[in-house]
């Protein structure tokens, strides 16, 4: 065989030794890493709930703030409806002044045709 002519079980070893050996240094840096890591995590843990604190301070604030939105549109809503019953209630008396003014004006018209037809009657005797 040549030198870069490599048999099955030269190749199954050479890849058992590079994993071993990435394992022995995995190993090495968890150790080294253990004390330190311990307190990176409970930083992180920290972290996150500080960050879940913010996230619900947000949401209420948010949920506060569509509340006074549906209050104020509740309110808007009542203050429309209100205008439009004063709106229907002047449109009504305007109608009904009309109304008066016109069966007024109605009967002071019959009055004098009443008045001019008597009028006639008497002219005519």
């Amino acid at each position: 065989m040549s030198r870069w002519e490599t048999s099955f079980t030269n190749r199954l070893s050479t890849a058992a030794k590079a994993k071993q050996a990435l394992l022995e240094k995995a190993r090495a840096r968890a150790l080294a890493n253990g004390a330190g890591s311990a307190e990176r995590e409970a930083k992180r843990r920290e972290i996150a709930i500080e960050r879940k604190a913010r996230e619900a301070e947000r949401k209420t604030a948010r949920l506060a703030k569509e509340v006074s939105a549906a209050a104020e549109r509740t309110a808007a809503a009542a203050a429309a409806a209100l205008a439009l019953k004063a709106e229907q209630a002047r449109s009504a008396a305007d109608l009904a002044e009309r109304m008066a003014s016109g069966l007024a004006l109605e009967a002071k018209r019959k009055t004098e045709r009443d008045a001019r037809y008597a009028a006639r009657k008497r002219r005519q005797k």
